[in-house]
């Protein structure tokens, strides 16, 4: 009797996940703050010294979350999709 071998066990998808997470959730943020930025530049707001845009707590956060959800679903769908990029120019 021979065995199969097995494909990536769920340890691996949750280490990814997990390292995805993180690195989803800051850089949604900042690109959040980016546009909150934009938007108060836009709207005339100005922002206290020393804070990057008005309201960046409420864009950082929603960013993140945004990120901290997509980047791991993204990059575990891609993992689980099987597809081998090819090494042909």
């Amino acid at each position: 009797m021979t065995q199969e071998p097995k494909g990536p066990g769920a340890s691996r998808y949750a280490g990814i996940g997990c390292l995805m997470f993180v690195a989803g959730f800051f850089s949604g943020g900042m690109v959040a703050v980016l546009i909150g930025k934009i938007v108060g530049g836009l709207t005339g707001c100005t922002p206290a010294q020393g804070l990057p845009a008005c309201n960046w707590h409420y864009y950082a956060l929603i960013g993140g979350i945004i990120g901290a959800v997509t980047l791991p679903s993204l990059t575990i769908w891609r993992l689980r999709s099987g597809v081998v990029p090819s090494d042909r120019g």
